[in-house]
């Protein structure tokens, strides 16, 4: 418990996880499919690029290709990442407008954003561009959430639902040619993983530390030792949406 609450969490890596849970991943297989669009494209537009590793590693990247960043700490290494590679790194504070013109980019993508501003992406894609992103869904990992706030009302529980974004993306403008859903297994297997995981995650309980929910966290702790992990689920889901010629 001390290492977990001392160890950092900046940046994306979160290696110190390694062995300590285990998580399912999506079937469609999101990088190499963004690594089959880029390759047919000019170019590209990540948005909220998080660490920079999946674009880096979907294969070579258009001649134009631009990532935003929000989180201040993360631009210098997500810039000397990306840079060698021919992306150009732009700080942004995800709110619109984005720092582009109009038409500027072929597909726009993004891994697992926080906020998705539909108008922008319709305005910043070339006719016939898609927005190709996949994302978390409603209740993810909700069996923890619940563990330390209890249940939670139903509007909570169905945020970030796929027929919502289906919803959005048709409105501004755009049309759907692919949604995908699957709920994934993801075991933690110490407490260690569970208080780095709320430590990193900081959406998931709000305002989280150990002196805060050490009860709670004793009462998991003797769990994961009766039945050698704690199982939740992620929610994941897969969106194309095509700008109209």
């Amino acid at each position: 418990m001390a290492e977990a609450e001392s160890v950092s969490v900046e940046g994306s890596d979160s290696s110190w996880l390694d062995g300590r849970t285990t998580e399912q991943r999506p079937s469609w297989g999101y990088q190499r499919m963004l690594g089959e669009r880029l390759a047919r494209v000019g170019s590209a537009l990540d948005v909220q690029t998080g660490g920079g590793e999946v674009l880096a590693e979907a294969g070579p990247l258009p001649r134009l290709t631009a990532a935003t960043g929000s989180w201040p700490p993360n631009i210098d290494r997500v810039t000397r990442l990306l840079h060698p590679l021919g992306a150009v790194v732009v700080a942004d504070a995800d709110e619109p407008p984005l720092p582009f013109g109009d038409e500027a980019f072929e597909p726009v993508c993004s891994r697992h954003p926080v906020t998705i501003w539909w108008e922008e992406i319709a305005r910043v894609l070339r006719p016939g561009g898609t927005y190709f992103s996949q994302q978390v869904g409603p209740s993810s990992v909700f069996e923890l959430v619940e563990h330390f706030l209890g249940p939670q009302p139903e509007e909570v529980r169905r945020a970030r639902h796929p027929d919502d974004a289906v919803a959005d993306a048709t409105k501004a403008g755009l049309e759907v040619v692919d949604l995908r859903s699957e709920r994934l297994r993801t075991g933690f297997h110490d407490i260690g993983a569970v208080i780095y995981f709320l430590r990193k995650v900081i959406w998931m309980v709000p305002g989280f530390t150990v002196a805060q929910y050490r009860d709670r966290l004793q009462e998991l702790h003797e769990e994961i030792e009766r039945n050698g992990s704690f199982m939740a689920h992620t929610a994941r889901f897969l969106i194309e949406a095509r700008k109209p010629d």
